[in-house]
């Protein structure tokens, strides 16, 4: 499909000389696997149940994720009510809501495809107006809301990508491995140090080439220059609570991105924004930061603070940004069905490379 973009467009550009190594016949198998694998194993290693959910939400409940409060989701009105249906942008609260609905136990559950249309995006080759990602949450105790178990759980999903990529070169050996066999952990802190001179995007980008695939933990407060590394909404993951390192130092945030070196892009490419979640404490400290207190009425924030919904660590896992790293493709459009302006077609077109 086409869509005229009047805005100026992101850089669209397949890199010079690009050529997958994969057909359009064996792409689509190849994205296949990926998904089944992967969503298999992550669902082993993180004791997970597949659950059906939503693709849109009953407005004023607080469910909706703002993601960074920049984008406005797709709205409409039903035949049965005047109050507004949204598009979800992700199903970052309603699934903890859902841990407590379902009554999971301690230590399990659940993950969903969620499908969502982010009308706002500004599209490149790794952003889509329609966005697909594996949403998952499990039910934690007080005494984990650490980062020593925040990197476990990172540590699983590295595995079980691992062990995904291992089964796609089973079936293509034309994709040998690329990952690094350990996931290094970094925070926000200390890459601001490390690279003073550097915006956050530039930052990820040196870390991840230098060590192939990094733990960014500390995302959404203010660093020592006054700017978080990257914002992050108020009520879902906790990015505000301070913890002392093992060396002593004080750092904040209990949440984090995955993000693994791009080949064929040259260039940092984010698969996960997980952490975890917001207790009362957190909660009403970061509504109050971001002036956003008239939330604590909201039937989902409500919930949280009257100890209703159970604590919880989360995520989203990018399905196509996955397909792009285990597949080796240069634009998610080569694993993905969307709308794109012309001029992405006739690239495509140009140089023989499959659009979805």
């Amino acid at each position: 499909m086409e869509i005229q973009m009047t805005k100026q467009l992101s850089k669209q550009a397949l890199p010079l000389g690009y050529a997958p190594l994969l057909d359009f016949f064996q792409t689509e198998k190849a994205i296949k696997l990926v998904k089944d694998t992967f969503e298999r194993k992550l669902a082993e290693k993180l004791c997970l149940l597949r659950v059906s959910a939503p693709r849109f939400l009953m407005v004023g409940k607080g469910l909706q994720d703002d993601l960074a409060g920049t984008q406005i989701p797709v709205s409409f009105i039903t035949k049965f009510s005047d109050q507004p249906v949204e598009v979800v942008h992700s199903l970052a609260k309603w699934k903890r809501y859902a841990l407590g609905k379902y009554s999971f136990k301690h230590g399990t559950g659940l993950y969903t495809d969620m499908d969502a249309i982010r009308k706002d995006e500004d599209i490149s080759p790794i952003h889509s107006i329609y966005v697909d990602q594996w949403d998952w949450e499990r039910v934690i105790g007080k005494e984990e809301r650490t980062i020593k178990f925040l990197k476990q759980i990172v540590k699983k999903i590295y595995a079980a990508i691992l062990e995904t990529e291992a089964s796609v070169e089973k079936e293509f050996p034309e994709l040998k491995p690329r990952l690094p066999k350990d996931i290094t952990f970094v925070h926000s802190e200390e890459l601001e140090e490390k690279y003073p001179g550097l915006t956050p995007k530039q930052r990820e980008d040196a870390i991840t080439k230098e060590y192939g695939a990094v733990f960014i933990i500390g995302i959404g407060y203010p660093l020592r220059s006054g700017k978080p590394h990257d914002l992050r909404a108020a009520d879902y993951d906790d990015w505000s609570t301070s913890t002392i390192e093992e060396t002593g130092k004080e750092t904040f945030g209990l949440d984090g991105d995955i993000l693994v070196w791009h080949p064929e892009r040259k260039k940092a490419l984010e698969l996960s924004s997980m952490g975890i979640r917001v207790d009362k404490k957190a909660l009403l400290k970061q509504l109050e930061v971001m002036g956003l207190e008239e939330r604590k009425e909201l039937e989902f924030h409500k919930g949280v603070l009257e100890d209703k919904i159970p604590l919880s660590i989360g995520g989203g896992i990018g399905q196509s940004r996955l397909c792009m790293v285990l597949l080796q493709k240069a634009h998610i459009a080569e694993v993905q069905s969307s709308v794109w302006p012309k001029e992405v077609h006739q690239e495509f077109a140009s140089k023989g490379v499959a659009l979805l």
